[in-house]
């Protein structure tokens, strides 16, 4: 009856041997490391990085427990502190020969002391939030208006060269705030204009009004334009967020939206936060140039004269020196759009589409019509450098506002090109409200008292149960453990960030899970008293209780996923944990206990007694009462 078949055991015992494994990285703490990332926004980090890093230690006499290519950087492990600031100036030397322009960013950080072969398995420790580890919070705000702003600017540059290019007389075009105005003096000219503008800008809604003699006509953007434009905005601006803070070389940032106009940005284990601000606040501006192909600029290129007058030297991508000239064609305000794609000749090549706005489109239509078969330059300057993102040859003239860039790229480096090009700056300006810096001292005294929470809660639910259900609660006890280790190792599996409210979550799980077994515990008993033998009442009782603790969980993991879907923050990392705990707790206390119990009583065909605790009897029933505690004693009721 109590007995479970030998692939249930062999589940549990691979549970518990992955609950072991991944739970383990978490013990070993973290090693000081380098970690080194891109300076320049044209420069990709790959894995021949890593035998250049490693020759450049080994000539310094440093030996990193590893090197190793993760992500979009090159992380080195050492085994003392010492070691890692001799092997930062090492390396700083090796791949900024110029300081002042540096290509690279060296970086400290701090890696899993996890031997190498946990790490072939992926078991990794989880990531410490902000409140654990110490850091960098800031609160941004969207300026939204501005955003609008701009999006009716374009706009309105967009109606002048569609109402030129038809050859529709107006009597001005304005802008008013978010709205664009414009006035005719004949009402038939009005009407082609509206239904002109109504079909090329779907996204605006226009309304006639009188305005004396003439007639005015006003264009607004839909409720629902005006909000993908502000949504635009927010992700566009974290994804630029999200390029900028890689150079901090930050192992787990929360860069999230926070309503619908603000974005959070936590940075565990930055202190400096001059230096934060300093990278998230910069600027990225984008320039189109004409390159220079005289026969002086062919000179300086190969080194025998001087770079022309009104030209500049730049480098491209493979570091190719590359001279353009001074004048400025179209700058990034311009772009409103960069995707991947491919060509649309028969090569079928990987190429970046760009979208021009009105003014934009009008400058590139006449300078590619004035210069084919020349090359034009897509410069992309950050901290005041500038370098050449592509320089595709003109073979033809190109309206409409809509630009196609290839050649000699891959589909990877399309899709960086477009990135670059689209997140090079904000969508719209953003302010810090809110600044707040947490140290390092704090985050450790915060991580000793959550395990120390959750340590003396397991002790004292421990020493309870083992009291009040003896045996019984001794598995108990030993499935609550289960549980914990599985939730941990859930937890590293997932590479999920643990943070304050998080352990509070695992201490909550504690008592939640516990529950489960206390109403199996008690349903047993309840078995007993109503006269069914020893082994009836187990089985009876962990099947009766099974629904209850089901209908429980469900209706907690109700209220968890809905924090999970609608939190953010430090609700959100809370949640995660609790939904977790949930589904661990459900089955560590039914399965796992289940299969100790079974383990302890199952193969016992004369079972008289179990070790649960005092069982109470009817009153006027044989024996009022009854110990159910020594096996082999006789019971008539149990």
């Amino acid at each position: 009856m109590n007995r479970y078949p030998w692939w249930k055991y062999l589940i549990l015992g691979i549970a518990l041997l992955v609950g072991l494994i991944y739970t383990l990285p978490n013990f070993y703490g973290e090693a000081p490391a380098v970690q080194v990332s891109s300076g320049k926004a044209t420069l990709k980090i790959d894995a021949g990085l890593v035998p250049r890093i490693e020759q450049t230690l080994s000539s310094a006499g440093l030996k990193p427990d590893f090197v190793q290519f993760e992500g979009n950087s090159v992380k080195a492990r050492f085994g003392s502190t010492d070691e890692q600031i001799k092997a930062k100036d090492a390396i700083s030397k090796a791949l900024n020969p110029d300081t002042a322009n540096p290509s690279y960013i060296v970086a400290l950080n701090l890696l899993s002391r996890s031997p190498h072969w946990l790490a072939s398995l992926h078991a990794l420790p989880m990531y410490l939030g902000l409140d654990l580890r110490g850091g960098v919070h800031f609160l941004m705000q969207v300026d939204m208006k501005a955003a609008l702003t701009k999006k009716a600017e374009s706009v309105t540059g967009d109606i002048r060269t569609l109402l030129r290019d038809k050859n529709i007389r107006h009597a001005g075009i304005s802008r008013d705030g978010n709205l664009v105005v414009l006035r005719f003096r004949d009402a038939a000219v009005l009407a082609q204009a509206r239904n002109l503008l109504t079909d090329q800008l779907p996204d605006l809604l226009w309304t006639e009004t009188p305005d004396g003699a003439d007639f005015r006509l006003t264009g607004a953007l839909k409720p629902a334009a005006a909000k993908a434009v502000q949504d635009a905005a927010v992700k566009q601006n974290i994804t630029t967020l999200h390029n900028r803070v890689n150079e901090l070389g930050v192992a787990e940032p929360v860069i999230q939206q926070q309503g619908a106009d603000r974005v959070v940005v936590q940075l565990p284990g930055v202190q400096d936060t001059a230096k934060a601000k300093d990278i998230i606040g910069r600027t990225a501006t984008l320039e189109v140039r004409l390159v220079n192909t005289s026969t002086e600029a062919l000179a300086a290129l190969s080194g025998g004269g001087p770079v022309p007058f009104g030209s500049e030297r730049y480098l491209e991508k493979d570091g190719a020196p590359i001279i353009v000239f001074r004048q400025v064609i179209l700058t990034g305000e311009n772009l409103t759009d960069a995707q991947p794609g491919f060509s649309g000749d028969n090569q079928g090549e990987p190429a970046v589409h760009l979208t021009l706005d009105a003014k934009g489109a009008r400058i590139f239509r006449d300078v590619t019509r004035e210069n084919i078969n020349k090359r034009m330059a897509i410069i992309l300057f950050e901290k005041g450098k500038g370098e050449v993102v592509t320089a595709p040859v003109i073979r033809g003239e190109i309206g409409g506002g809509r630009v196609q860039i290839s050649g000699r790229m891959t589909t990877s480096e399309a899709a960086d090109t477009a990135l670059l090009l689209r997140a090079g700056s904000l969508a719209a300006p953003m302010e810090i409200i809110e600044e707040r810096t947490i140290g390092p001292t704090l985050g450790a005294e915060n991580i000793a008292k959550g395990f120390a929470s959750v340590g003396y809660g397991f002790a004292a639910i421990a020493v309870f149960m083992c009291c009040y259900y003896l045996l019984f609660g001794v598995f108990s006890t030993l499935a609550l453990a289960f549980n914990l280790l599985l939730l941990v190792a859930v937890l590293s599996m997932l590479q999920a960030t643990l943070t304050l409210p998080g352990m509070a979550a695992i201490a909550l799980t504690l008592g939640m899970a516990i529950d489960a077994n206390v109403l199996i515990n008690e349903r047993v008993r309840e078995e007993l008293r109503n006269g069914a033998t020893a082994q009836a009442a187990i089985n009876a009782g962990y099947e009766k209780a099974f629904a209850t603790i089901l209908d429980s969980n469900i209706t907690t993991l109700i209220a968890g996923l809905a924090l999970l879907t609608f939190g953010s923050g430090f609700v959100k990392g809370f949640a995660v944990v609790h939904c977790l705990g949930i589904l661990t707790s459900m089955f560590s206390a039914v399965m796992f206990s289940r299969g100790l119990v079974n383990l302890w009583y199952g193969g016992k065909k004369r079972l008289k007694t179990v070790s649960i605790g005092q069982v109470w009897r009817p009153a006027g029933a044989a024996g009022a009462t009854g110990n159910a505690v020594a096996e082999g004693e006789p019971d008539a009721k149990a």
